[in-house]
């Protein structure tokens, strides 16, 4: 499990909110490791996992983009039915309570990545997926 940082966005829910996050963060050259976005009503939520943290912060800065940065955990698991479950049943049984997860995979890959925070850094420390 690799250690990262979440960022957590708020957002107007209208065209091209995300769009503009993406595009600041891309001219800063940081990548989008990734990105779930919801909404509900007026106002939505952008999380965002990113390759280089350092510069996403000082590029959210510059734009005047506020943003909550989280610790993080991700890891790979293989790409098959019933790997998630079994990873987050091993999580469930050491008391790690999840606050988000963001779980992605193309279509016939061999690894999914999973990226999640939980309700207390010291469990998530202790847990191995």
């Amino acid at each position: 499990m690799a250690k990262t940082k979440q960022f957590t966005i708020a957002v107007d829910n209208q065209p091209g909110a995300v769009a503009g996050i993406a595009k600041t963060l891309g001219n800063a050259k940081v990548n989008i490791l990734s990105l779930l976005g919801t909404a509900q009503g007026t106002a939505g939520t952008v999380q965002v996992v990113v390759d280089d943290a350092r510069r996403a912060k000082k590029a959210l800065d510059a734009a005047r983009i506020a943003y909550a940065e989280t610790p993080a955990e991700q890891y790979d698991l293989p790409n098959k039915p019933g790997a998630l479950a079994q990873s987050l049943e091993r999580l469930a049984a050491k008391g790690v309570n999840l606050n988000s997860i963001h779980v992605t995979a193309a279509k016939g890959g061999k690894k999914a990545v999973v990226v999640y925070t939980v309700e207390a850094a010291a469990q998530a420390a202790t847990a191995t997926a």
